[in-house]
């Protein structure tokens, strides 16, 4: 569910093992991360430059394919200027980039 640049993650109460809330983070993350991007209007070439990533590296990012350490979802911000807010509960994560005051 997208709203804005808020995207969250909701766990079913069936499947609430770790590795389905991890695969959850990531995708949340990647809906966030291509949510940002379009409305900046920058191509996924422009933020892998802007964050040292490869175009893959960010293709993977976008499509949930990759759990982040905690300097990358910082890299992203700096690149995609705005700040990351997170909110981990037991069953939902969500995630918003908020731009930065003009």
């Amino acid at each position: 569910m997208t709203t804005g640049y808020h995207t969250s993650w909701k766990i079913p109460d069936e499947r609430a093992d770790p590795a389905y809330v991890e695969a959850g983070a990531a995708i949340a993350l990647g809906q966030a991360v291509y949510d940002r991007r379009t409305a900046l209007g920058i191509s996924q070439a422009l933020l892998a430059e802007r964050t040292g990533l490869t175009v893959d590296a960010v293709d993977r990012i976008e499509g949930g394919g990759t759990v982040p350490t905690l300097p990358l979802p910082r890299t992203l911000a700096m690149a995609l200027d705005a700040s990351l807010d997170v909110s981990i509960d037991t069953d939902e994560t969500r995630l918003a980039f908020v731009p930065r005051a003009a």
